[in-house]
C-alpha cells in the first residue's frame, strides 16, 4: 500500500500530481517540498504580464493556501531536499528532518545557465530569468530609457525583449548562432519574429556573441561583442538555456542523462521513484526526450498520479504544445519538429499571419502558428488523430484547411 507520497519540487508538475492524487481518491499523507518561499505559482506570465506590472502576484498562484490545507497537502516551503535514502525510503532536508516515503516524485525542474564569471556573469546587474524572485529583482530595475542587453535569441530572450520594449527600455539582443531560434524553429519562423522585433525597435544582432562585460567594479557598464563592437548597458539578461536539476537523483544512484532518466511510465529504475517535468528524460518517438513546457509538466504530473493509483495507461504518450506571447502577437506550436526534413509555409487569413508546417518525409510532425489560431487548432487535431495532411495542398493558402485531405501515418516508435 502507498501510505505516503513525497514530491520534491514546488512547481506546476508537483501541484498537478498532488491535486490529481487527491481527486483520484488517494487519502494517504502527501508532501510537497519546495525551496521557494512563495506558494506554488505559474511561471509563463513572469516574463510577460507580471514583469510589465499587469498581473499581481496573487494571480500567479496555482491555488490559494486554503486549498492545500483543505486537501491535506503538506506544503514545505523554503525546504531543500539534500539527499534520498533509497534503502530506508526517506528524504533528508536542510531542516534536519527525514521525511519517509512509499512513493517519491522528483519534480525538481531546471536551472538557467549563467554567463561565465570570467565574462562578467557575477556582476550585480547581470540576471538570469526563471523564478518569481528573478522577476521581482528585474521589475525593481527596469525603468524607461535604460539600456538592456539580452544574451540569447531563444523564446525566453525574445519574450524578455518584448516586455522590456513595452516598458520603455532600449533593447539590444545578441544571438551567437547565425539566426535567432536556431535550435527550435525553421528559418521562416525565425524571420517572422526577427521582423517583428526590428519593427518594435530592438537592436537585434545575429551571429554575434558576448566576449566580456566591462564593469565599474560592481556593475556592467559596457558589453564587448564578438564582432568587435561594444554597447553600453544598464542591465544584462542571459537567456542561454537551462540545465536539468538532476544532482539529487545522481547522488542517490539514479541514472541521469541531461535529466533524470525514466521509462515509459515516468519511473526511474527504482520503481518507487518517478521523475516529471523539466527534470525528466523519457522515451518519445524512440529517443530520450526532455520537454521543457508547462503542458508536459502538468500532463506528466497527472499521469504519475494515475500510475500510483493504478489507473494510468500503459505508457505516457505526450501531445506536445507550446506558446509564446510577444508584444500583442501570439505564437502557438503543436507537436515537436525534431527530425523534420521538410517545411511547408502557409499564409494565414489575417494580414501578417503565417504557419510553418514540419514534415519528416510525408509524416506531419508539428506546426508553428503565428497569429493563426485556425492553423494551430487544425494541426493539433491532425496530430491527435495520427493524420498527416497533404503537403502540396497545404501550401495552397486558398485551400481551406478543413478541406485538405489527411491520411493516417504509420505508427511511430514509442
Amino acid at each position: 500500500m502507498t501510505n505516503r507520497v513525497v514530491i520534491v519540487g514546488g512547481g506546476q508538475a508537483a501541484v498537478s500530481a498532488a491535486l490529481r492524487l487527491r481527486a483520484g481518491g488517494y487519502d494517504g499523507k502527501l508532501d510537497i517540498l519546495g525551496d521557494e518561499p512563495s506558494l506554488p505559482y505559474q511561471r509563463p506570465p513572469l516574463s510577460k504580464a507580471y514583469l510589465k506590472g499587469e498581473m499581481a502576484v496573487d494571480r500567479l498562484l496555482l491555488r490559494p493556501d486554503a486549498v492545500y490545507r483543505d486537501l491535506g497537502i503538506a506544503l514545505h516551503r523554503r525546504t531543500q531536499a539534500l539527499f534520498i535514502d533509497r534503502v530506508n525510503r526517506r528524504v533528508g532536508t536542510d531542516k534536519n528532518s527525514n521525511i519517509p516515503y512509499d512513493k517519491l516524485i522528483l519534480a525538481t525542474g531546471a536551472t538557467p545557465r549563467h554567463l561565465p564569471e570570467d565574462a562578467g556573469g557575477n556582476l550585480d546587474n547581470v540576471f538570469t530569468f526563471r523564478a518569481l524572485a528573478d522577476a521581482d529583482r528585474l521589475r525593481d530595475r527596469m525603468r524607461p530609457g535604460q539600456r538592456l542587453l539580452v544574451v540569447g535569441g531563444g523564446y525566453i530572450g525574445l519574450e524578455m525583449s518584448a516586455a522590456a520594449v513595452e516598458l520603455g527600455l532600449e533593447v539590444t539582443l545578441i544571438e551567437m548562432q547565425e539566426r535567432i531560434l536556431h535550435r527550435v524553429a525553421a528559418p521562416a519562423t525565425a524571420n517572422w519574429f526577427r521582423d517583428l522585433h526590428l519593427r518594435r525597435g530592438v537592436d537585434l544582432r545575429e551571429g554575434v556573441g558576448l566576449e566580456r562585460l566591462i564593469s565599474d567594479g560592481r556593475e556592467a557598464v559596457l558589453a564587448a561583442l564578438s564582432d568587435g563592437s561594444a554597447v553600453g548597458v544598464d542591465l544584462v539578461v542571459a537567456g542561454i538555456g537551462v540545465t536539468a536539476n538532476d544532482s539529487l537523483a545522481r547522488a542517490a544512484g539514479l541514472t541521469v542523462q541531461n535529466g533524470i532518466l525514466t521509462d515509459g511510465c515516468c519511473r526511474t529504475f527504482d520503481p518507487d521513484i518517478y521523475a516529471i517535468g523539466d527534470c525528466a528524460v523519457f522515451p518519445f518517438r524512440g529517443e530520450p526526450t526532455r520537454l521543457e513546457s508547462v503542458q508536459n509538466a502538468c500532463d506528466q504530473g497527472e499521469y504519475v498520479a494515475d500510475h500510483i493509483l493504478g489507473v494510468a495507461p500503459p505508457t505516457y504518450v505526450p501531445e506536445p504544445w507550446f506558446w509564446s506571447d510577444q508584444y500583442d502577437v501570439s505564437l502557438k506550436i503543436a507537436g515537436l519538429n525534431r527530425g523534420h526534413d521538410r517545411v511547408v509555409i502557409r499564409a494565414g487569413e489575417r494580414p501578417g499571419a503565417l504557419s510553418v508546417w514540419y514534415f519528416q518525409g510525408d509524416r506531419f510532425l508539428a506546426v508553428d502558428a503565428m497569429e493563426d489560431p485556425k492553423a494551430y487548432m487544425m494541426g493539433k487535431r491532425w496530430l491527435s488523430a495520427g493524420l498527416s495532411p497533404d503537403p502540396a495542398e497545404l501550401a495552397d493558402a486558398a485551400r481551406p484547411l478543413k478541406s485538405i485531405p489527411a491520411e493516417a501515418a504509420a505508427p511511430q516508435p514509442a
